[in-house]
Parts: structure tokens; sequence; C-alpha cells
């Protein structure tokens, strides 16, 4: 693992001079630092070094950086520089004077009051601005929250940090952790699968939105699980519900922001940034030509350096709150995975790891195993309403099956158990379907698709009677297999739309299945099969 030093205060990194600490991220150090031959003052951001790997990084990492600091708009932080020293990965930016949105909201929230509507929109247009250049540039963002968002003395808002996620998005922290950032405005589809383009931007803004209108993110819970199955699952709360003040029209520009599936939402910035504006004018609303000055400016702090500076009530809140508790978590794509594994493990928490912000404390592995029934609790509460109903029905169905064929054979009835058994396939075939599209487990298809497609077989035997053509269609057994491999692969593959398919999937091995499951029964009733004489 590469090693830098823990503190740059005083060294020279190129030409620039570092002079303090402004605060700590989750991926970053940021330094004030300055360059004597222009006279400017700039902010480093110093890369962690335990998340940086050897091989391919360097390139890397100077192909990212060259395309950030090709971003020119004033809507998006500048980058003057890049560059690597004793194993320093530092970038250079200009050092830009005001505060995080994050800690603007916070002014709001503590008075018991949100930023103005028109104020909003006009934060929501600049971001949006910024980004419909950056994406037209090919460049996502990634980690969009109220924290990356920077409101200036200039009254416009400011993206910050673009290109670290994409930096760092190639370690082993993304590949064995799937994912980097923070999950509270974080994309269903980053969240789930580690990647995302511009419309995942678009979805993490819309969180942004929300917050802003009502105080507080859409979805919250105990465990960074928990959270993110609630990104995948539960239907967003209406805002207008929370607070009935926010205008329709807003509203429709959110929810569409915020769909589930990236097809549903604005394909790009520009599109959503037309749709606001049509909406704000729909709701008579006039956006202003700046943002209100943030409160902390009332005082006319004096600037305290040459160039644009953080105002020193900026600098504190983003050696606080902006840089620590709503952060991006580098490590949240293993701690993710530690959170799944936990549901089986009842463990202490570990104090050595940093809390996850809205996270409980994850598990230390020196435990025993919890208790069948808790393991099974934990993944029954994952799972949404209508699931739960599916799957409890189907148990119970099941359970009746079972039960008829056990009965037929203590009374030899073996007409019972030769219809029975299909049903029995079928059923489970059909938990099996609603578990995969509940969780969003691709991998239950395979199973799914075994049961089900010996559920198929086994009908043909019981409907016509010909129990003694198994001697020539046991072959279909190994293509069966194939089968459900090749196709779990097709979806897997099948990126952000992978959901979409287990989606259609279900429904159509669901259908199936009550049809096979019908036929049977007629078939049965009508043969007068079901009577044990």
């Amino acid at each position: 693992m590469i090693m830098a030093p823990t503190s740059l205060e005083g060294l020279t990194l190129g030409k620039y001079r570092v002079l303090e600490p402004l605060g700590r991220g989750g991926m970053a150090q940021v330094y004030r630092a300055y360059h004597p031959q222009l006279d400017r003052y700039v902010a480093v951001k110093v890369l962690r070094s335990d998340l940086i790997e050897e091989g391919e990084f360097l390139a890397r990492f100077q192909r990212e950086a060259r395309a950030i600091a090709g971003l020119r708009h004033p809507n998006i932080v500048q980058v003057f520089d890049f560059d690597v020293q004793d194993d320093i990965y530092f970038m250079v930016m200009e050092l830009l004077e005001g505060d995080t949105l994050k800690a603007y909201m916070n002014t709001y929230r503590t008075r018991g009051d949100r930023i103005p509507i028109p104020d909003m929109v006009r934060i929501l247009t600049d971001v949006l601005d910024g980004l419909a250049f950056a994406h037209s540039e090919g460049i996502t963002h990634r980690d969009i929250k109220p924290a990356n968002i920077m409101l200036t003395r200039r009254c416009q808002a400011v993206i910050t940090d673009f290109g670290i996620a994409q930096i760092l998005g190639a370690t082993h922290y993304t590949i064995s952790g799937a994912l980097m950032g923070t999950l509270h405005y974080m994309a269903p589809e980053q969240g789930l699968e580690g990647h995302g383009d511009s419309r995942s931007d678009i979805y993490s803004l819309g969180i942004v939105f929300f917050e802003m209108l009502t105080g507080h993110p859409p979805f919250e819970a105990d465990t960074p699980l928990a959270i993110l199955m609630k990104h995948l699952n539960d239907p967003l709360p209406l805002p207008h519900s929370i607070d009935p003040t926010i205008p329709e029209p807003l509203e429709r520009v959110l929810l569409k922001a915020l769909s589930k599936r990236p097809d549903d939402r604005y394909q790009n910035a520009e599109e959503m940034a037309t749709a606001l504006r049509n909406a704000a004018a729909e709701a008579q609303i006039t956006i202003p030509e700046h943002i209100s000055l943030p409160i902390s400016f009332a005082a006319g702090e004096p600037v305290t350096g040459p160039g644009a500076v953080y105002s020193g009530t900026a600098r504190e809140q983003i050696a606080g709150a902006s840089f620590a508790a709503d952060d991006t978590d580098s490590s949240l794509g293993d701690r993710l995975k530690a959170g799944l594994a936990s549901l089986g493990n009842n463990q202490a928490p570990d104090q050595n790891d940093p809390p996850i912000p809205g996270a409980v404390g994850l598990r230390s592995s020196h435990q025993d195993p919890a208790p069948l029934a808790t393991l099974l609790s934990s993944w029954w509460n994952l799972l949404p309403p209508a699931a739960r109903a599916g799957i409890a029905g189907g148990l119970t169905l099941l359970g009746f099956n079972i039960w008829a064929v056990m009965f037929s054979s203590a009374t030899k009835g073996f007409v019972i158990y030769k219809f029975g058994w299909p049903v029995e396939l079928f059923l489970v075939g059909i938990i099996l379907c609603l578990m995969m599209a509940a969780l969003n487990l691709v991998w239950l298809m395979i199973p799914a698709g075994l049961v089900l497609g010996n559920a198929v077989i086994f009908s043909y035997f019981s409907l016509t009677g010909r129990w003694g053509d198994w001697l020539f269609m046991w072959p279909l057994e190994p293509l069966l297999l194939v089968a459900s491999l090749a196709l779990t692969f097709s979806v897997y593959n099948q990126g952000t739309l992978k959901n979409e398919y287990i989606r259609k999937l279900t429904r159509l091995f669901c259908l199936g299945s009550t049809v096979g499951v019908f036929l049977i029964v007629a078939a049965s009733i009508l043969k007068g099969f079901l009577i044990v004489k």
C-alpha cells in the first residue's frame, strides 16, 4: 500500500505551498495552498493513500484528471492542475468562498424553515446547467449530494468533487465493494450494481430536491442495506403529503426525476432543466437571477486572502459536517456486503470501523450465528408488502399441496400424487420468482428455471399418463440447467436494464405457472381424480 505523510502543512506540492487543512472527506483531504508566482490561493485535494492501487492507477489518474480539468463551466468548480509527488496524488482547484448547500439547508432547518422555493429552483437549474455540460463531455459525477454543491459569494451554485469517484472508480474498493458513495442520495442501479450514467446523477439531484422541499431524504433506515432496499422497492413518499404547500408542477418534475427505472427519468440534465423552468412558470414562480446570499454572509465577513477563498463560517462547516456526517464513504460497498453477511450473524459492533451515516455499527465475526428465525425475519422485513403477500399465499398453497401428496401416499391414492407433484413444483417456482423480483437477485433465476422446467415435464406426464416416456425425456434435465444458466447470465449482463428484465420474466413465469396449475387442477377434477376411493 502507498503511504503518504499524515499532514502536509508547510510542505510544497509542485508549485503550491500547503498552508492549512480545510477538511477531510471520505476520499480525500483538502488543504488551502498558495501559488507564490501567481499570488493565488487554491484548494489542494489529496487523495487518500489507502484508496490508491498500484499498477494502472497513475495512468487512470492522469486520464480522468485531464478530462475533469477540461470542464470549463461557471457551475463546475475549476480544476487548475493535477500531479503526483512522492506517491502523493493531488488535484489543484479554485478555492471558492461560500457555504455548502448542506450547511445552507441546516441553517434553515434549525429555524424550522426551508430554503425559499424560488431559490431552490435557481440552485437546481444552476446544478443542472453544470451537469448538462459535464454530461455532454462524457463525464458523470456519481456522487451528487448537498455537501458537493457550493453556494458562492457570486450567488450561484457550483458543483464540487467532479471526477473523484471516476478516478477511484476502478480500484478494488469499487470492484469488490460494488459501490462507493452516499446511499441516501444514490440511484438504485448505482447502489445495486456499482455503476450508472447521467440518469443516475438526475436521480441523486432529485433526492437533493426532495430534501430541500421536505427537510429530509425520502428513504431513511437504520442500516445501509435497508436504505438500499428502500431505494429499490419502496414507493416514493409524495412531497405534498408531507407539506401541502409544495406546488404540484414542481412535484411532477421531482417524481419523474426519482423514477426507479432510469428509462422513466429525464434522460439528460438539459431535459430536466427545461421541465423545471416550465414547472416554475406554471406555478407562477419567478426564478431569481441569483441565489439569495446565505445567512452566514449577512455579516459581510471579509475575505482572508487574494482570490476566492472559503469564508470562516464555511471553513468550519466544511471541516465539520460537510466532510464528515454526509460525506462519501469509500468503504461503503465492502461494508454493505458485511451488512448482508451480518443478517446471519449476531455480532458485536466493531469499534474500529467508522460509522456509516444513519447506520448501525457493523459487526465482528467472532460471535455465534443467529437463530434461523432471526435470519429469516431479517430477510422477510426487506421485502415489499406485495411480495410478502404473494410469498405467504404461495407457501400456504404449497403446504396444502404437500399435505395432499402425503395423504395420497398414506391412502395409496397415487392419483393425487400424480397431479399434486407438478402443482407443487409450479408453486415453488412462483415463490422463487417472487423472491427474485422482490430482492432483485438474478441468481434465483437458476433454481426457478430448473423447478419450473421440471414442473412442465411432470405436467406432461400427469396429463397424458405416459410416465414411461421418462426413458427418453431425461436428457432434458441438463438442457434445462444450461438454459437456466444462459438466461441468468444474459439478464445479468443487461446493466441498468437488468431489474426490468427480472420483473418481466417474473410476470411471464408466474403467469405460465398459474396457467399450468389451473390446467392440472381442472384436468384432475374432470377425471374425478381428486376423490380417493
